[in-house]
């Protein structure tokens, strides 16, 4: 399959970018427990910072899944179905997965990010705009909408029997 190549660039990019966002979250947080209990000045910037980056580690993690086909299920007509039949349960999964994603994830996430730069919302401690944040939700909304498209074609060609996954 042709995606194949671009799938595991994408999976390599994303979890090498989350391992960096988690590492910088951790700095922050010991930083924060550092300057607040051993210098009994609390740092403010870090506080904001931990939690924009526990939302980008969220959600690029939630899509990093997606690709890992390891989000939350339930299997339970996946094993009453026969093997022939499992291609269209997943087709018809990724096709919600891919819908969800567009709709709510991707457009409402631009959406939120026109809001909040149209009326300059400002982060309180670092004073960025908020839009920046917001940006990961139609990112990582692309990415899922990505591997959707690709567990697509993968089923689809097992459908038509040419099977490579």
């Amino acid at each position: 399959m042709i995606l194949k190549p671009i799938k595991l660039a994408v999976d390599r990019t994303i979890a090498t970018f989350s391992v960096l966002v988690m590492i910088a979250l951790v700095v922050c947080v010991v930083w924060q427990v550092f300057s607040r209990y051993v210098l009994s000045q609390p740092s403010t910037l870090t506080d904001e910072l931990a939690r924009f980056l526990m939302i980008w580690v969220g959600l690029l993690g939630a899509s990093y899944t997606v690709g890992a086909q390891r989000h939350l299920s339930i299997d339970f007509l996946n094993m009453m179905l026969p093997d022939g039949k499992k291609p269209l349960l997943n087709i018809l999964i990724n096709t919600l997965i891919l819908l969800f994603a567009g709709l709510v994830i991707v457009n409402g996430g631009l959406k939120l990010i026109d809001k909040t730069l149209a009326t300059a919302q400002l982060s309180a401690a670092m004073q960025i705009p908020m839009g920046y944040v917001y940006i990961v939700l139609p990112l990582s909304g692309a990415i899922m909408m990505f591997y959707s498209l690709y567990f697509i074609c993968s089923d689809v060609q097992t459908l038509a029997g040419k099977g490579v996954k």
